[in-house]
């Protein structure tokens, strides 16, 4: 079977990595370089056991200062955009206890999956991504917000899932780069079996091994339509010409709804847009934290990938645009000199913004679409989790193509 992969970032590497090992005839296409989107400047954690869905029951009590304060992580910017508005509505309404179960449910048995996916391409592969499992704590300022995070425990712990609610004191114990700011912390959940990895140095080493392996690259080319024979599709319309296959995955994040759109498929994906900073971490003992954390008020995130720090966070509605403000930069380092004073940071970042393609649920969209295509499958709408859940999902689109 000769499979299309549209996507070249992580999400659309693990599945042609995965049906590539089935023995599949793969081609990848991408308007750009491998993980050069969404996937380049992530967060790097891979959370395993911490995948609450964004639409939580708590959002609406936080919802006016999320909305109304100028340096809230949550921005919405109304557009005249019909899908910015029908997702914001599918998101509030997602927004209740049993929506967040469930959501919770599904993500913690898809991102077990994916672990088992990853790490065994690891073993086997060899890449070199800064791969490190040293735990993650996630950091709450009051102890309402604990007590909402220990219920969240409890239900994740039905699960299987390995984590504690520990004391500011056990948090510097574990990460002692936290010492200067313990007297703000009520409380963390610590999660020993959590990673951190570059995601970046693993679709660039993706990259490199499947071409390695005969999958045809087809990049810098963008992908302007989708051309139907009958109930099927019969090729990816590109700048460079035709793509025929025998079947079609669609992993083009964000850029996905508007090319599904196009076959007259409704996907309800919409870009959340994040910003990161990468700078190197200073090399004394107890600056820069080797733990991964997880501001919880603050939604930043701080990661260690080898020699550098990774902080990334906000979650924006505000359409597709790729700009930095300068201001979000600024938050991300006053976060960092909160948090980490003597982490490193200084005047040598790399400022980057991505376009998270989230659904209102917090669940991706993965396998036949019941209107479209019986050769086409999807694989998008993975959110701030499309490190974590890649593997999990691509393995899922396999298993359809192989049944």
């Amino acid at each position: 079977m000769h499979v299309c992969v549209m996507g070249a970032g992580i999400v659309g590497l693990a599945t042609a990595y995965e049906l590539q090992r089935q023995g599949m005839q793969v081609t990848v296409v991408d308007q750009a370089q491998p993980g050069a989107g969404t996937s380049g400047g992530n967060g790097a954690q891979l959370s395993y056991s911490y995948v609450q869905p964004l639409a939580d029951p708590g959002i609406w009590a936080q919802l006016p200062k999320l909305l109304l304060s100028p340096d809230s992580p949550l921005k919405l910017r109304p557009r005249w955009d019909v899908q910015q508005w029908r997702w914001g509505l599918d998101f509030l309404r997602a927004c209740n206890r049993q929506a967040s179960e469930h959501g919770t449910a599904t993500l913690l048995a898809l991102a077990a999956r994916s672990r088992h996916g990853f790490e065994h391409m690891l073993s086997s592969e060899g890449l070199d991504c800064d791969f490190s499992r040293t735990g993650k704590l996630v950091l709450y300022a009051s102890q309402a917000a604990l007590d909402g995070a220990r219920r969240q425990l409890e239900l994740q712990r039905g699960w299987g899932c390995v984590q504690e609610a520990v004391s500011p004191a056990r948090c510097v114990e574990l990460e002692p780069a936290l010492a200067h700011y313990a007297p703000q912390i009520a409380g963390a959940i610590y999660t020993p079996s959590e990673c951190a990895a570059d995601c970046l140095k693993v679709c660039q080493g993706l990259h490199a091994l499947l071409a390695a392996r005969g999958v045809r690259f087809v990049l810098d080319t963008r992908i302007t339509a989708l051309t139907r024979s009958g109930a099927r599709i019969a090729a990816a319309q590109t700048d460079a010409g035709a793509i025929e296959a025998d079947a079609f995955v669609l992993a083009l994040g964000s850029a996905s709804q508007a090319l599904a759109r196009g076959l007259g498929l409704r996907l309800p994906v919409y870009p959340l847009k994040g910003y990161s900073i990468t700078f190197d971490a200073a090399p004394e003992p107890g600056a820069a934290p080797h733990v991964s954390v997880t501001d919880a008020a603050r939604k930043v995130v701080f990661a260690r990938l080898g020699g550098r720090m990774r902080v990334a966070g906000m979650a924006e509605l505000v359409g597709y645009g790729l700009d930095i403000p300068r201001a979000r930069i600024d938050t991300l380092c006053a976060a960092t000199r909160a948090l980490f004073p003597r982490s490193g940071l200084g005047d040598a970042l790399q400022p980057w913004a991505g376009l998270r393609p989230a659904t209102p649920t917090g669940l991706p969209v993965v396998g036949r679409h019941a209107r479209g295509p019986a050769n086409l499958l999807l694989n998008t709408g993975h959110g701030a989790l499309g490190f974590t859940l890649a593997f999990g999902t691509a393995a899922a689109v396999a298993e359809t193509l192989t049944s």
